[in-house]
């Protein structure tokens, strides 16, 4: 039996979800946790996919550890809680090749590509829907100078951390875009405001107010005379 799992690196927990699916096989659940934790402390903080190969008989288990997804790590190298909602227009960080070519020998074994170039452009890729530049450039421009032959060198050497001073330049960098960016977010934040304010505002114009008709005044019917008030009419006629 194949159990699949997503489980944060390193710091797997029990949960009524892990405990439903072990517990009717009677498998020891606190020896799955300390064992899938040991076979994933190298990507701490980071949800990773696992999967359980049970032997129902026996109760062993056997753990495969599959790299986690590229937007995760993405997120782990910069320090990223999410990618840009608004990644053509918003850059949250800005990567150096070799930090690229780092995540794709990471995840190359299960990209089933024929070249670390094709993973670190798999990467890029994922740089693009998350709104993070590369050497200081739109990722989309990068690709094509990859393409082009610009960066075989650096990625047929397999270097996986940039020197200082292009780091420093990097941030840099980036310092100066989200500088640019500080106007842009705040006519977005604005506009999103107005936005919301409009579809709280009433979207109906009040119709001028009619004149009022005037209702016909009720006349009121006489109180009937009694027998002797007739009498006493009739003697003074």
């Amino acid at each position: 039996m194949k159990l699949k799992l997503l489980v944060d690196g390193g710091e797997m927990k029990p949960g009524p979800a892990i405990s439903q699916k072990l517990g009717p096989l009677g498998i020891n659940l606190g020896k799955v946790i300390s064992e899938v934790n040991k076979a994933t402390t190298e990507f701490k903080g980071i949800k990773v996919p696992v999967t359980l190969d049970i032997d129902t008989k026996t109760k062993d288990f056997t753990i495969s550890v599959s790299t986690p997804p590229t937007n995760e790590l993405l997120k782990k190298e910069f320090g990223l809680k999410k990618g840009s909602s608004k990644p053509d227009k918003i850059k949250v960080a800005n990567a150096a090749l070799e930090q690229i070519i780092k995540i794709a020998k990471i995840k190359q074994k299960d990209m089933f590509v024929d070249s670390l170039k094709t993973a670190v452009k798999s990467v890029i890729g994922s740089c693009v829907s998350n709104g993070i530049l590369v050497e200081s450039k739109d990722p989309k421009i990068v690709l094509e100078e990859i393409d082009s032959g610009t960066y075989d060198k650096l990625i047929s050497e397999g270097k996986e951390i940039a020197d200082k001073e292009k780091l420093d330049k990097l941030t840099s960098d980036f310092e100066e875009i989200k500088k640019t960016q500080e106007a842009l977010i705040k006519e977005m934040e604005k506009e999103k405001e107005e936005a919301a304010a409009t579809e709280v505002a009433p979207t109906g114009v009040a119709a001028p107010e009619a004149e009022a008709e005037t209702a016909p005044t009720e006349t009121k019917p006489g109180r009937e005379k009694k027998p002797e008030e007739k009498k006493k009419e009739e003697k003074k006629k």
